[in-house]
C-alpha cells in the first residue's frame, strides 16, 4: 500500500512540478522573450499573466471536475493540452500567439495541483494530508528551481525555443505514464488500506452533490480569507520569482542572467522545504491557522527587505525567506480540507486556489506597468533597463500585499478558534 501509493503519487507531482516550471520559467526568458517579441514591460507582464487569465477562473471547474472524474484521467488530460501548449510556445512567432500558447499551457495545467491533492485525499489518512500537501508543493518547488539556473544554461546552449520544445516532449511521456498507472482510489486499485489509507471512494460525485458543494463553500466567510491569503502571497512570489526576480538583480546589482538566476534558485530552495517542513511541524503540533499568521507576517517582513534593495549579499537569504514561508501559507488548503467531508475536497481547493492565481494574474501587468514608468530609455541586449526606484515601488506594492495577508490570516485564526465559529 505504502510503496504503491507514494509511487503513483510521484507521477502526479511531477506533472505539477512541470506546472510550477513553466508558471515561472519567464523570469530567466525575459531577456530572450523581450528580444524575441521587441515586448515592453507591460507586455511582458501580460505574456506571463496570460498562463494565469486561464488558470485561476479554471480552479473551480477544475476542483469539481476532479471530483466528479477523479484525479487520473482528469491529471492526464491536463498535462497532455499542457505539453501540446508548451510546443505551440517554443514555436510561436508573434507575441500574440506566444500569449495564447501560454493560455493554453494554463488551462492543461489548471488541474494539476488539484488532482494531487485529491489524490491524497483518497489515498491518505486525514493526518498525513498536510504534510502530503506540503510535499505536493515542494515539487512544485523543484520544478521552480529547475527553471533557474539549469534553464539558463540549456538556454544557453542550445536556444531558448529547443530549451522549452524538450520539456514539452517530457510531459508527453508522463502523461501517458499517468494515464497507464495512476488509480483514483486503493478500490480501483484492488489495494487493501489495512487500515493506513484514506479508503474513502468519493469519485463519483454526482451533478447535485457538486452544486451543493459549491454553495457550501462559497458561502462560508471563512473561504474569502484564505482565497484573499492566497491571492497576496501566491499573487507576489509567482511575480516576482516567474517574472521580475532576475531582471531585479540584473538591473539592480549589475550581474549577469546566469548569477541572477542562481540567486532565485535559491528562493525556490526555501519553496521546496517551506511546505514539507510547515506541514509536518502542523500535523504534530495539531496547529494550522497559528502557522499561517506566523508565516504571512515572515512574508510580509522579507519583502519590506527587498523594497529598499538591500546590500546584494542580503537578497538570497530574504528570497530564501520569503518562499519558507509560501510552505506555511499552503496551510490553507490543509484548514479548507478539514471544514469539510472528504467529497469536498476538490472543490473547497479549488475555489480557494482560485484566488491565489488571480493574484499571479493581476499582480504581473500591475508591476510592469510601475517599472515602465520607471524606464531609463536604454535597452541592454534588446531587453529594457528599469531604474532601482522603480523596483523598490513594485517590491512596496508587494510588502502592502503581505501585510493586507497577514490581516486576514489574523482574522481566519480568531474565526477558526472562537467559540462556536466552526
Amino acid at each position: 500500500m505504502r510503496r504503491r501509493r507514494a509511487a503513483l503519487w510521484t507521477l502526479l507531482a511531477a506533472g505539477f512540478l512541470f506546472v510550477n516550471f513553466h508558471r515561472t520559467a519567464t523570469a530567466v526568458l525575459a531577456d530572450s522573450l523581450a528580444r524575441t517579441f521587441d515586448a515592453t514591460g507591460a507586455e511582458l507582464g501580460v505574456l506571463h499573466a496570460s498562463f494565469f487569465y486561464i488558470y485561476a477562473p479554471l480552479q473551480l471547474p477544475a476542483g469539481l471536475i476532479v471530483d466528479r472524474y477523479g484525479p487520473r484521467r482528469v491529471g492526464a488530460g491536463g498535462l497532455g493540452l499542457l505539453s501540446l501548449g508548451v510546443g505551440w510556445f517554443a514555436l510561436s512567432e508573434s507575441l500574440a500567439s506566444a500569449f495564447l500558447a501560454r493560455a493554453v499551457v494554463g488551462l492543461g495545467g489548471s488541474v494539476l495541483y488539484i488532482g494531487t491533492l485529491r489524490f491524497c485525499a483518497n489515498w491518505f489518512r486525514a493526518d498525513q494530508y498536510a504534510t502530503m500537501t506540503g510535499y505536493t508543493v515542494a515539487a512544485a518547488g523543484l520544478g521552480g528551481i529547475l527553471a533557474t539556473t539549469p534553464l539558463a544554461v540549456a538556454t544557453g546552449a542550445v536556444g531558448w525555443r529547443t530549451a522549452v520544445l524538450a520539456t514539452a516532449v517530457t510531459t508527453g511521456v508522463l502523461t501517458l505514464a499517468i494515464a497507464g498507472f495512476v488509480r483514483d482510489t486503493p478500490a480501483q486499485a484492488g489495494v487493501a488500506t489495512d487500515g493506513d489509507g484514506h479508503g474513502v471512494d468519493t469519485s463519483a460525485a454526482t451533478l447535485t452533490d457538486v452544486v451543493a458543494n459549491v454553495r457550501t463553500v462559497v458561502a462560508e466567510r471563512e473561504t474569502w480569507l484564505m482565497g484573499l491569503i492566497l491571492f497576496c502571497v501566491l499573487g507576489v512570489n509567482f511575480t516576482v520569482l516567474g517574472l521580475w526576480g532576475v531582471p531585479f538583480l540584473v538591473d539592480s546589482y549589475d550581474i549577469s542572467l546566469a548569477r541572477a538566476s542562481t540567486v532565485v534558485l535559491v528562493g525556490n530552495v526555501g519553496f521546496v522545504l517551506g511546505s514539507p517542513l510547515l506541514g509536518a511541524l502542523s500535523d504534530r503540533l495539531g496547529r494550522r491557522t497559528e502557522v499561517v499568521v506566523a508565516t504571512t507576517g515572515l512574508f510580509t517582513v522579507a519583502y519590506a527587505v527587498l523594497a529598499v534593495v538591500p546590500p546584494f549579499r542580503v537578497v538570497a537569504p530574504v528570497l530564501f525567506v520569503a518562499l519558507i514561508a509560501n510552505g506555511g501559507v499552503a496551510l490553507v488548503f490543509t484548514v479548507g480540507k478539514e471544514r469539510h467531508p472528504p467529497s469536498v475536497a476538490g472543490t473547497v481547493t479549488g475555489v480557494v486556489n482560485g484566488f491565489g492565481y488571480a493574484g499571479a494574474a493581476l499582480l504581473p501587468a500591475l508591476m510592469g506597468g510601475v517599472l515602465d514608468a520607471y524606464w531609463t530609455g536604454e535597452t541592454l541586449n534588446g531587453a529594457r533597463v528599469y531604474t532601482v526606484f522603480g523596483y523598490r515601488i513594485a517590491f512596496g506594492i508587494a510588502t502592502a500585499a503581505g501585510l493586507v495577508a497577514t490581516l486576514a490570516a489574523m482574522w481566519l485564526h480568531r474565526r477558526e478558534t472562537a467559540p462556536g465559529e466552526r
